[in-house]
């Protein structure tokens, strides 16, 4: 289901409804609940049923009794990690997780995004719904109050190796909610203020952490998933956004429908590339700036190629892996956001405690590796197709660089804008590097020596997305200028919207849009070099693509056949 924008009567994705009531503890969060809940403001609710609330309280009800009988538990009635063989007494039980918060106040570097925060408290919430870990329901709905009240803690970027889960990261958010002291802050509804400050404005009071408590909620992959989560949710965005402007290049390129008929990819039939051949059909449907050759017609071409070049001739082919590897991090990413990832967990149907490494974040560290690298892989593949665009020798008669008007010498048209993408795209592909395996083997004397780097790399993954935001909007601005010029020797006419597919119309248009240049009869998108600043154009652009807005809602089509 989907809401209406009755400014541009365009179907925009549920997850921008501010309505939108997340429960947890019911059902299976997705990816586009996380993102409804920390970009957009939906409430969140825990669940009301009786069993779910039960379990809760049943964890904590085994822990009380065996702190009290003083049952050798880990991180109850131990010490932590490498110092486990430290007896922990009944009567410090409580100040060891409460002293845990503070050791662990260590964090390094800028400030996570409040979206990030967000998803990795929603998270956590959920993990403990589960009622394997021991914490009071009471606790949780604290997580529940910060939500919907905006208040969102301060957690610094550097901090977990994600080998126990995110501690530290975990500590600042436990240290808010909490109340522990006032070198722990908060956003409050866009102010700054100390976390004992934000529980007066709430109505709450500092709530001191019971045995098991503190080690629940920072015991666990919830920041990391979190970011991981809103990634993913961009990468989806990125990869239909990827396929609206490779259908506005081969309308510019004047490429041929062929290669992307059923026939060829049922004899090849992954599903990654029957889908982006699928919808690349339906993508150039209708256009007037293409060869329409599904019929099996093969005209030579004077001195071009009987065929395309590979980047548009192979594209469902190239595209293909990027798109199964994408629903494999999905399906991953998605698992993880509905685990219990702490340790010890607490069977309290069976009264017994297993110690355990659901902390390891592995499949987000491997996930986010594998996210950037695709990631660099789309960047190249649309840095090919704007190096045909600009080159005489290959883009079937457009101008040089795409000059927009050919009778002003003093015209250099989109040079620059190359240049600038060339600049971004070694970047993302450097990006697509992997950190999993460079984990430190001695880290916490030995005890944490594998570990999972999945912190590290859902930040990498999240600097990439923004990076190729910008490199968006970048093939985006090509896109426009080639359909347009391939217009004027179609029709004779620069208004591109008259001769692309009605599906790619929409992206022309939303990006004309944001731009503030509408379509014209009488001159392309950028005409001559001194009548805009392209660094403007791209600025707004990425700011759209990033706040999912117009741009996006017209490629809401292809975005909703990845789920």
């Amino acid at each position: 289901m989907n809401v209406v924008d009755f400014q541009t009567n365009k179907s925009l994705p549920l997850v921008n409804d501010p309505n939108k009531t997340v429960v947890v503890g019911d059902n299976s969060l997705t990816i586009d609940d996380v993102v409804s809940v920390a970009r957009h403001g939906a409430k969140v609710r825990l669940s009301d049923r009786e069993d779910v609330l039960q379990g809760v309280q049943a964890s904590c009800d085994y822990i009380a009794e065996a702190v009290a009988s003083g049952a050798p538990i880990y991180g109850v009635t131990s010490g932590f990690g490498g110092m486990a063989n430290v007896v922990i007494s009944p009567e410090s039980a409580q100040l060891l997780q409460n002293n845990l918060i503070w050791y662990h106040k260590a964090g390094a570097g800028q400030k996570l995004s409040k979206p990030d925060v967000r998803a990795a408290m929603l998270l956590r919430a959920n993990s403990h719904m589960y009622g394997a870990s021991a914490i009071r329901l009471e606790l949780i709905r604290r997580v529940e109050t910060f939500l919907n009240a905006d208040v969102t803690p301060h957690v610094h970027e550097f901090g977990s190796i994600g080998a126990s889960g995110d501690l530290t990261p975990l500590a600042y958010i436990t240290g808010a909610i909490t109340g522990l002291d006032t070198c722990y802050k908060v956003d409050f509804n866009g102010e700054e203020v100390d976390a004992p400050t934000a529980l007066n404005r709430l109505g709450l009071q500092p709530l001191p952490l019971l045995p098991k408590e503190g080690l629940a909620m920072m015991n666990g992959t919830s920041v990391m998933t979190g970011i991981a989560a809103n990634c993913v949710y961009d990468a989806r965005v990125l990869l239909a956004l990827s396929m609206g402007a490779h259908a506005l290049a081969i309308q510019g390129l004047y490429g041929t429908n062929q290669s992307f008929h059923p026939f060829i990819h049922d004899r090849k039939p992954h599903p990654g590339q029957k889908w982006a051949a699928s919808q690349m059909l339906d993508l150039l449907v209708g256009s007037l700036l293409i060869r329409d050759e599904l019929n099996g017609s093969h005209d030579y071409r004077g001195g071009d190629p009987i065929q395309d070049r590979y980047s548009l001739r192979c594209l469902p082919q190239y595209m293909g892996p990027i798109v199964d590897g994408l629903a494999e991090i999905t399906t991953q990413i998605e698992q993880e956001m509905n685990s219990v990832t702490d340790n010890p967990l607490i069977d309290a149907e069976q009264q017994a405690s297993y110690h355990g490494g659901n902390f390891l974040g592995q499949y987000v560290g491997m996930g986010m590796d594998r996210l950037r690298y695709h990631m660099g892989m789309l960047a190249k593949h649309l840095d090919v197709q704007i190096a045909l665009l600009v080159a005489p020798e290959f883009n079937h008669g457009l101008s040089a660089s795409l000059v927009g008007n050919r009778e002003r010498s003093v015209n250099m048209g989109l040079k620059a804008l190359q240049i600038t993408g060339n600049s971004i795209m070694p970047i993302l592909s450097f990006y697509g590097n992997s950190i999993a395996d460079r984990y430190p083997t001695h880290a916490e004397q030995f005890n944490q020596n594998i570990n999972s780097q999945g912190f590290a790399s859902a930040n990498l993954a999240r600097r990439s997305i923004e990076i190729f935001q910008q490199y968006m909007a970048v093939a985006l601005m090509f896109g426009v200028q080639a359909v347009d010029l391939r217009t004027h020797l179609i029709a004779d006419h620069y208004d591109a919207s008259e001769c692309v597919s009605p599906t790619t119309r929409e992206l022309y248009l939303a990006v004309r849009e944001v731009v503030g240049v509408p379509p014209s009869a009488d001159r392309p998108y950028i005409r001559n070099d001194n009548e805009q600043p392209l660094d403007d154009h791209i600025a707004r652009i990425a700011a759209d693509v990033a706040s999912g807005g117009r741009i996006v809602a017209a490629m809401q089509s292809v975005l909703s056949s990845l789920k």
